[in-house]
């Protein structure tokens, strides 16, 4: 079965992104035999922009003011169809209205192939109850 993931990134080659800050998000389509491909660029509606108050400074959940909520649902709906997101940080409260709809939360930053590779890496083998050992080394 193929999935979906999101991944904030400013430039295309790095995930360098906050949730909030980001007014778009690449989606990657994951294929049955694991190959990854760009499917599309999808842009947040205007107006739904750092709605979460994180903007580019560091989201820590707590007291770092995200806890936006109506718009947040909204920009959380539109990457609905994803199985996981993958951004630098993300707010506590967005992670879980992801969590609600079964979507993981990656925060991470770094080469968005390798980030990419890894996760893919980790979907299928959990996917075919393989170990998981060893995935962060490689």
């Amino acid at each position: 079965m193929s999935y979906k993931i999101a991944a904030a990134s400013e430039d295309g080659e790095q995930i360098n992104l906050n949730f909030g800050a980001a007014q778009q998000f690449l989606i990657y389509e994951v294929n049955e035999d694991g190959v990854l491909a760009l499917l599309e660029e999808r842009s947040v509606p205007e107006g739904q922009e750092d709605v979460s108050g994180c903007g580019s400074q560091s989201c820590s959940g707590g007291g770092g003011g995200c806890h936006g909520s109506g718009a947040v649902s909204q920009k959380v709906d539109l990457l609905s169809d994803c199985r996981c997101i993958v951004c630098k940080k993300i707010g506590f409260p967005i992670q879980k209205q992801f969590e609600k709809k079964t979507i993981s939360t990656f925060e991470i930053s770094g080469s968005l192939n390798e980030v990419l590779d890894k996760i893919t890496l980790y979907f299928y083998r959990s996917d075919h109850h393989q170990t998981l050992k060893g995935i962060a080394k490689q």
